[in-house]
């Protein structure tokens, strides 16, 4: 998950996309790669900031559940498990786009693109680590909290990134799924079952998912043209994303609120409100520079969405745990 500066500037129409090119950005030079150097590389092939993020929404998730703190040997085993898993998704994920990465100024410099990593050895760590969390998830969770992982893997890479991302302009909301799978996992790890404050939970992150990498495939439009990538920015008008953004914006707000009465009170429910507003006020703000024809600065957006989720789910940590 890219954290660049915020150079962007107005969005000035569809992009052309057609199939990917077939050279990339820059030469790739060879050179010695140390073991530090690889070490880092197969770290890098995980995606440890996106690791992060999804383990925000699992842990509170699992609080709810439990009305209370779960078992702490539970709780390392789903995050262990989850961070595993979400690292597998990800390797795989650098394995099949490795096409694309190497023609986007953004993912040029992946260990694939690099050279750093051969595909055969990104694809073997993938999968390692794929059975390693199922493994893990089986032996110390329930079957439904390890279905749910194997399915969170199997749709980000052969739904999502296989298919979606390179076929469709809705490929980043119903990308959502997979990125909102963390909660159903870490709730159904705490109480073999689903209940519907886990499918609200569920709900906030899908519908956060849109706003969140709308912003970033603005900045970055231009790239995702280059790969071929239909993303909404590159395929549709400005006016279009902006409306997009906003309404999904309003839908993650109105669910997180729908959270509030299944058992949070205030401590949840005020950062709530408050931090949903200041959501809504930038998407606004960026939907009415799109309109004025101004420049955008669509990472404002982009970081202030990661902040939001925080927020929000470490206030329904905090909440379960008073309320106990």
């Amino acid at each position: 998950m890219s954290t660049v500066a915020d150079r962007a500037t107005a969005p000035v129409g569809p992009a052309p996309v057609g199939p990917p090119q077939t050279a990339p950005v820059a030469p790739v030079v060879a050179r010695p790669v140390s073991v530090a150097d690889r070490l880092n590389a197969y770290l890098s092939l995980t995606k440890p900031r996106i690791v992060e993020l999804l383990l925000v929404t699992t842990v509170p998730a699992m609080l709810l559940g439990q009305r209370g703190v779960p078992p702490l040997g539970l709780v390392a085993v789903v995050l262990c498990g989850g961070s595993l898993a979400a690292a597998a998704a990800n390797a795989l994920n650098c394995y099949i786009d490795r096409d694309i990465d190497e023609l986007m100024r953004r993912t040029s410099r992946r260990p694939l693109p690099a050279h750093t990593v051969s595909p055969r050895s990104a694809l073997v760590f993938g999968l390692a680590l794929a059975v390693i969390s199922t493994v893990v998830m089986a032996v110390f969770t329930n079957w439904l909290a390890t279905g749910l992982t194997v399915a969170a893997i199997a749709y980000y890479d052969l739904v999502y990134t296989m298919w979606l991302k390179r076929t469709t302009p809705q490929n980043t909301v119903w990308g959502g799924i997979c990125g909102a799978m963390p909660v159903l996992i870490g709730w159904a790890a705490v109480t073999g079952s689903l209940a519907l404050p886990a499918w609200v939970m569920f709900g906030i992150v899908f519908f956060w998912q849109p706003p969140h990498f709308y912003a970033l495939a603005i900045k970055f439009k231009d790239d995702y043209a280059r790969a071929g990538i239909p993303m909404l920015p590159v395929v549709a008008s400005p006016r279009r994303v902006g409306v997009e953004t906003v309404a999904y914006t309003w839908l993650m707000v109105l669910t997180s609120l729908a959270l509030w009465p299944l058992g949070l009170g205030w401590v949840y429910g005020v950062p709530a409100v408050m931090v949903g507003g200041l959501f809504l006020v930038e998407a606004h703000r960026m939907f009415g520079r799109i309109r004025r024809d101004e420049p955008v600065r669509p990472m404002r957006l982009f970081h202030w969405s990661t902040t939001y989720l925080t927020i929000v789910f470490v206030a329904i940590a905090v909440d379960a745990l008073i309320r106990t």
